[in-house]
């Protein structure tokens, strides 16, 4: 890999988010789209954003991401880990910015798993007493 390139992380939930950070003009693509395309919801962009909007690098760097597993909030979310990651790996001054805003905590809520002679993990069925 590049010296000029930096690679990081991310996860929540179900999702993973492989980030890659170069120098450049602030373009964002995910999967090979540009970030508008793949999320069209405007909170999920803004997701994405905040870790650069709190380091005030917004349009310094050019980032790659290839997000995979879960849904679109825990892949939005997944970036936003992954980017915040690799901000830190390029300059350790963003970490103390980064942890105060929860940027660099991994959100590690994960689905419950099913119990057997459940319907779901918790739901039970109907009781009946004759």
């Amino acid at each position: 890999m590049n010296a000029d390139v930096i690679a990081a992380t991310g996860r929540r939930k179900r999702a993973v988010a492989r980030v890659k950070l170069t120098l450049g003009q602030g373009v964002i693509t995910i999967n090979k789209k540009p970030i508008d395309e793949y999320f069209p919801r405007p909170q999920l962009r803004q997701i994405v954003r905040q870790p650069l909007e709190a380091t005030e690098s917004t349009s310094r760097f050019d980032i790659e991401v290839k997000a995979e597993g879960g849904g679109q909030t825990g892949q939005a979310g997944a970036v936003r880990h992954g980017i915040a990651r690799a901000l830190v790996e390029l300059d350790e001054a963003f970490k103390e910015t980064l942890r105060k805003n929860g940027f660099l905590t991994r959100d590690s809520r994960e689905k419950e798993s099913k119990k057997y002679g459940r319907k779901r993990a918790r739901k039970r069925f109907q009781f009946s007493k004759r």
